[in-house]
């Protein structure tokens, strides 16, 4: 099936919010990697931003793959699962890159695997923000059913007027029907910063 305009755009979006979530936790993690007394004009910036960069690509890349796969559609906890090992195997590569392609510094297994534990855990601390402010939205959700009620048990009494059909169509066109029933999307809790309705729309297939 031939996907539209807002399909192809909450997809590009969901491209760009997990490869540049990617590229600020590796880029903040080898930061951190240096060490606390280093100066902030020591700092490891050009080999950070490298890293930072290589980690995006990877993550499209690996995105890329997931979605050829059909595997974008999951669950919070399977989906958090795979962005983190997304990020870890992203900053591997990420480091490798650094060393062997662009040759800034020389790889050191330890180095990369702290690099890359930082990010993961900055990744899955992300998630689950995302996922507390996605439940304080459902939470506040529910909240506009009893305003429907109230507009629909008051329908059959103005039905009752002397201006009944008139009366009964305003008040059933002021209440639309995606606010009385209040749905709730499916994949309603996610890792993802993105719009719930937009990340929805990215995964389903």
């Amino acid at each position: 099936m031939a996907w539209g305009a807002a399909k192809w755009r909450a997809v590009v979006l969901d491209f760009l919010e997990r490869a540049g979530w990617s590229a600020g936790e590796v880029f903040f993690a080898t930061l951190l990697a240096g060490g606390t007394t280093v100066s902030v004009a020591n700092l490891p910036w050009a080999y950070s931003l490298t890293l930072a960069f290589s980690a995006a690509v990877s993550s499209i890349v690996l995105t890329a793959v997931q979605y050829l796969a059909k595997q974008t559609n999951l669950s919070f906890w399977p989906d958090l699962l795979v962005r983190m090992v997304k990020t870890f195997l992203g900053s591997l590569s990420a480091s490798i890159a650094a060393a062997k392609v662009f040759d800034l510094t020389t790889f050191h297994w330890s180095a990369a695997l702290n690099v890359a534990v930082l990010a993961t855990l900055t990744a899955l601390g992300k998630g689950l923000l995302a996922r507390q402010s996605v439940v304080q939205v459902v939470q506040v959700v529910p909240a506009a059913a009893p305003a429907a009620s109230a507009a629909a048990s008051a329908a059959p009494i103005e039905r009752a007027a002397p201006a009944a059909p008139a009366a009964t169509a305003t008040v059933r066109e002021a209440t639309p029907p995606e606010v009385a029933a209040a749905p709730v999307p499916a994949a309603q809790a996610n890792p993802s910063t993105l719009p719930t309705q937009t990340y929805v729309e990215a995964v389903q297939q």
